[in-house]
């Protein structure tokens, strides 16, 4: 049995049913379980110590909404200023040209991109498929997460509703329904662990109300509560969403998912910008999740999300950094701050504090995914745990609050230390990647899909729209 102990904290946030916080004090795990956590002494030695002197020390991060891939799609001039539907349909002619290779590179630094920033557990929603692609893109995920070793809950997306039967995407990246559910069913027998503990974990996850078919978001349901997983799909992020689905179903996004079965406490929906208050009290009533995505949700102009009245309402709610290509960044330290800042633009009734969005990235993400093994420093859960040094200048003159520093100061730099399952991943700040090298692979598969891409469609995607500039 190998046992860990970490000291001297400048402050410890433990995220427990108390939120108790502590200066100095000790967190003891044995074999990836923390055994002992309090403001007093340690219980004895451990087989190694952690002096976290300087540094503040809290779960890790968990990260609910993500689409690793579109690391690989960042801040293309194109689509540097447009709308959500645009924003997409110049995207899918660059997605379209993904592959195996690419995947795996974009999880690989999407997932190392996290970590850095103290996330120890993350989702991740891919749901599309290119007909020319190795069917086998999540496998590539599972593949980095393991080679990282951080904690990971895939999301079997999908996408059936293909732009030749009124959908939106392109119709050589979605799949038939059988073809989707033939795949979930192999990815399950390979990969779903139930266990407490579990290191990957699958989700089923359509893509959105605007490309998959009402029977397709049914079926789904059933599948996932058949086999115990959650679900999770985008729901109610943008106006134009809201057009889609009154005029193909002439209902909102909430009242079209709650007629198929979707809203419950195994289901949890990103974004939802765009809530009226009888359709938060019915997510509350079903003890529904969602995942605020505020850069995202900045960087597309879609809204701000009403927060304070999801979680007054008992919605469960939790941070996402959504997908690089629409936030360009998967920093979730830059996310807590943006969830805090974006808040300031309400009614003051409606800010956020900084231990609002601490909840939200730590205890509320293990609530979303349907976790109480992590999410908090307490007897019996997993030795998930992030430490920060509050010693560099940024940090200066913040000591007063050291957890409210974390959130106010972010900074652009690293987890000092990173533990998953009690094990070190990131140490000093690096991890045991060979970083420059995946940066140089990763850089090389993102210019060539945007070169293939523009030479198969004639489109310059390095020039900004036009139509905008206009």
């Amino acid at each position: 049995m190998s046992s860990l102990q970490i000291h001297n904290a400048l402050r410890v946030a433990t995220m427990d049913g108390q939120r108790r916080e502590f200066t100095g004090g000790h967190i003891r795990f044995e074999d990836g379980v923390i055994t002992s956590v309090g403001p007093g002494p340690a219980p004895g030695p451990a087989d190694r110590e952690l002096d976290a002197t300087g540094m503040v020390v809290l779960p890790g991060f968990v990260n609910t909404h993500h689409h690793l891939y579109q690391s690989l799609t960042r801040a293309i001039p194109r689509m540097q200023d447009q709308g959500l539907f645009d924003w997409l349909l110049n995207h899918y002619e660059v997605w379209r040209e993904l592959d195996e290779d690419c995947v795996f590179a974009g999880a690989q630094l999407g997932l190392l991109e996290l970590m850095k920033s103290g996330t120890t557990t993350s989702s991740d929603h891919h749901y599309l498929f290119p007909r020319q692609a190795s069917p086998h893109l999540i496998d590539a995920q599972i593949r980095a997460a393991r080679d990282l070793g951080l904690r990971f809950m895939p999301t079997r997306g999908s996408m059936s509703l293909g732009r030749s039967q009124g959908g939106l995407p392109p119709d050589d990246v979605v799949q038939t329904e059988s073809e989707i559910r033939a795949d979930t069913e192999r990815l399950l027998t390979e990969y779903h662990d139930a266990s407490p503990g579990a290191m990957t974990r699958l989700v089923l996850a359509p893509c959105s109300p605007f490309s998959v078919t009402s029977a397709e978001m049914r079926d789904t349901a059933r599948c996932a509560r058949q086999h115990g997983l959650r679900l999770h799909t985008h729901l109610a992020e943008t106006l134009d969403e809201e057009a889609f689905c009154l005029k193909q179903f002439g209902q909102r996004p909430v009242a079209y998912v709650e007629g198929l079965d979707w809203l419950g406490e195994d289901a949890w929906f990103a974004h939802s910008v765009h809530l009226s208050d009888e359709e938060i009290a019915r997510m509350g009533a079903a003890g529904a999740g969602v995942s605020h995505c505020p850069s995202s949700n900045m960087r597309l102009g879609s809204g701000i999300a009403r927060i304070r009245e999801l979680l007054q309402a008992g919605v469960a709610v939790s941070l996402g950094v959504d997908g690089s290509a629409s936030n360009d960044s998967g920093n979730m330290l830059l996310e807590l701050r943006n969830a805090l800042l974006i808040s300031r633009l309400r009614d003051p009734a409606c800010w956020l504090g900084a231990r609002d969005v601490l909840e939200m990235a730590t205890i509320g993400g293990a609530r979303v995914l349907g976790r109480d093994d992590i999410g908090s420093l307490a007897v019996g859960k997993r030795a998930d745990i992030a430490l920060f040094s509050l010693e560099g200048i940024e940090y200066s003159g913040a000591h007063s609050d050291p957890l409210a520093a974390l959130v106010f100061c972010a900074r652009q730099g690293s987890v000092d230390t990173l533990i998953v399952d009690g094990r070190i991943r990131i140490e000093n700040g690096r991890s045991s990647l060979d970083e420059a090298e995946l940066v140089l692979r990763h850089r090389r598969l993102s210019a060539r899909m945007i070169e293939r891409a523009s030479r198969r469609t004639g489109v310059n995607f390095l020039m900004a729209d036009k139509r905008k500039e206009a």
